[in-house]
């Protein structure tokens, strides 16, 4: 983490050169490694403190997990310049560890082998995000074009989940996380590609959405697995 102010803290510059790319993608590395410590630690709070705030009230705890969300997606976008969006966003990551604990909390009591599932699924996202980021380093195609695609994949992913609290079909939830996994993946190559492209300049913000991907990646394939390969006790 030794470089990370060495244009600053989040700007790295106006100027574009092959130099301020390479720094930036560093740099936007090393914050996402970083980024996990309060992810871990949150989840683990959340597991030991049983902490799920879906539980009661889905509709409710999604509208409260938004406003949360994207009040610190806003603080984040205010402070991307300073030290504050660092702590902005590691305080951000500590919060996503907290509402993941309900799922890791369920894997791991529901299933006798939850904590292979974990495991699995950790191994899974990191190879998909190996994968994804090296394509996005050797390949001489441009993949921008997909962003608006996959966010109105995304807000179909929205609409489906939410109407799947009511529908309950086992069908939709499968397909809902498949086609999660499948879109988020594709957004770590085209996010990490901008980085490449000198199209995101910010090492914070660009940590903020390959920590989104991965963090929904990781998710997704974790329900996933608990469902096609979770033990009973």
């Amino acid at each position: 983490m030794s470089d990370l102010n060495s244009y600053g803290f989040g700007q790295t510059g106006s100027i574009s050169t092959p130099q301020v790319r390479n720094r930036v993608l560093r740099n936007t590395y090393a914050l996402l490694a970083l980024s996990m410590v309060p992810t871990v630690i949150g989840a683990w709070l959340g597991v030991a403190f049983g902490l799920n705030f879906m539980a009661s009230s889905p509709f409710l705890g999604f509208i409260v997990f938004m406003a949360i969300a994207f009040g610190f997606f806003w603080a984040i976008e205010k402070n991307k310049d300073t030290g504050a969006g660092v702590l902005l966003l590691l305080g951000f990551t500590f919060f996503m560890g907290i509402m993941m604990s309900g799922l890791v909390g369920y894997t791991l009591n529901s299933y006798s082998n939850g904590a292979a599932l974990i495991m699995l699924a950790f191994g899974g996202t990191a190879a998909i995000f190996a994968v994804m980021a090296t394509i996005a380093t050797v390949s001489k195609s441009d993949f921008a074009g997909m962003g608006k695609w996959l966010m109105v994949g995304v807000l179909l992913l929205i609409v489906a989940s939410l109407a799947n609290i009511w529908l309950q079909l086992p069908a939709l939830m499968l397909t809902v996380m498949v086609l999660a996994i499948a879109i988020f993946s594709a957004f770590i190559l085209v996010d990490v590609q901008r980085i490449i492209n000198g199209g995101e300049t910010n090492y914070i913000m660009a940590t903020l959405a390959i920590y989104l991907d991965v963090y929904n990646v990781f998710t997704n394939l974790l329900a996933l697995l608990g469902i096609v390969g979770g033990n009973r006790d």
